[in-house]
């Protein structure tokens, strides 16, 4: 006798959510790719122009512990779209200040991540895509909001939103 796998009664949520957002990610990172970045280099890029961010700021908004922060800012040191500077309100802190070519290099970043985006979302149709943004929006900044605490040991914590 074989055992039944049981039916389920609502539908597989997490893998919905972690399989496209994997083929997104792999999609992205496959186009920043053909300008030499990595999703990384591109959320330093783009977070440290916004504002005068730290190093650590920065590790927090793209979710990066300090070895990958590192070697991240140190590829951008290498390719000349970055460099670490004094930070102008904490003299013991280090900012990351982008270059001219970092900033070029940026806005081209910026429009391959927004065609992906809007590639997927144009798969679908206009009403739906409405609807999907606004429910993944709702989750996000409502029920989803917060990690159970404790759980980080065996989850990886989600990238913040920007």
């Amino acid at each position: 006798m074989t055992a039944m796998s049981p039916r389920r009664s609502e539908p597989d949520l997490s893998y919905l959510l972690d399989h496209t957002s994997h083929v997104l990610r792999t999609r992205m990172a496959a186009e920043l790719a053909e300008i030499g970045l990595t999703a990384r280099m591109h959320c330093v890029l783009v977070h440290a122009l916004e504002e005068e961010r730290t190093q650590a700021q920065l590790a927090e908004i793209g979710d990066m512990d300090k070895t990958t922060m590192v070697v991240t800012v140190d590829a951008l040191e290498k390719a000349g779209l970055a460099e670490r500077q004094p930070s102008s309100t904490d003299r013991r802190a280090r900012i990351i200040a982008v270059t001219e070519a970092g900033a070029r290099v940026a806005e081209e970043s910026r429009r391959i991540v927004d065609g992906v985006h809007a590639d997927a979302l144009g798969s679908l149709p206009e009403e739906e895509r409405e609807a999907l943004v606004r429910a993944l929006g709702r989750l996000a900044d409502g029920h989803l909001k917060t990690p159970v605490e404790g759980a980080g040991a065996t989850t990886r914590r989600a990238r913040q939103k920007g």
